[in-house]
């Protein structure tokens, strides 16, 4: 029996249903072994099984997915933009990015709320991760994907400063009204940096309070994903236990059918002997009476 091949096993599993998942790994993993191939069988019994969002977005990918092809692909250009400090192109990519991830989750009206969440913050990574993109395009995902804060991801980009016009050309003026605009333009300017300062000021604690505030929201997240992790791996153990119980009681019950059917042949075997035995006592006891 020749092995089964892994990227075909692999293609099969993510692409079935996620309540047929340990079952059917469960079987292409023995057929494995039963080709001889402890090795591939090992690989196949670790693929894990996939969470509700993965299921989703690996679905999306064996579509053929545009939205999630150029979610990827947008990933590049905004590493490239963010690279070259093109502020305007970052926040162009950026709305594009929000507006991909709002398409998707637009045309997925059944998912409960805590799938669409974890579905965007997997679109999210897509765009954030080459790796995570490459993963989840190869329709392969098995739980939520998760990135860490990325400022020129998640911030837009602040605006440069901006040029000055340069100040009309002034008429001649007598000394007077010279020194008088003068001061009146020295007070603006104080003013209008003063200001400037302040708002640069507001700007600086508002982003760090927002940075603080998104860092810790992360590490609750990642946390909760972990969490979800090992839970959803001792899922897997316990349901590939049941699946070996199962198919050891079926064993089980298949031996006590045939353990009971020879009983019954037994029994069977031993009432024509003792019928034959008591007919041959019967008849000594008459031959001897004559």
């Amino acid at each position: 029996m020749a092995a089964p091949d892994f990227d075909t096993v692999a293609d099969d599993l993510y692409a079935g249903e996620p309540a047929d998942f340990v079952a059917s790994r469960s079987a292409a993993a023995r057929a494995a072994k039963q080709a001889g191939d402890a090795e591939l069988a090992r690989r196949i019994q670790a693929l894990r099984k996939p969470t509700t969002a993965a299921f989703f977005v690996n679905r999306l990918a064996r579509d053929g997915s545009s939205a999630l092809e150029e979610l990827a692909e947008l990933g590049d250009r905004l590493r490239a933009a963010h690279a070259s400090l093109a502020g305007e192109q970052l926040r162009e990519l950026a709305q594009r990015r929000a507006e991909l991830v709002r398409g998707v989750l637009r045309d997925a009206p059944d998912l409960s709320d805590s799938v669409a969440r974890e579905v965007e913050e997997t679109l999210e990574t897509v765009v954030a991760d080459p790796d995570v993109a490459r993963l989840v395009l190869a329709g392969r995902l098995t739980s939520v994907a998760h990135q860490d804060v990325d400022q020129w991801l998640s911030l837009p980009a602040a605006p440069g400063p901006r040029k000055k016009k340069p100040a009309p050309e002034k008429k001649a003026a007598p000394a007077k009204e010279n020194t008088r605009r003068k001061q009146a333009d020295e007070k603006a300017a104080r003013e209008k940096s003063e200001k400037d300062h302040a708002d640069r000021e507001r700007e600086r604690v508002a982003r760090e309070e927002w940075q603080r505030k998104a860092s810790a929201a992360t590490r609750e997240r990642a946390e909760a994903s972990r969490t979800l992790v090992r839970t959803e791996r001792i899922a897997e153990l316990a349901d590939a236990r049941l699946a070996e119980l199962r198919e050891r009681l079926a064993d089980a019950e298949t031996r006590a059918a045939r353990a009971a059917e020879d009983l019954s042949a037994a029994r069977a075997a031993f009432d024509k002997a003792d019928e034959a035995v008591q007919q041959f006592a019967h008849k000594s006891t008459s031959a001897s009476r004559r």
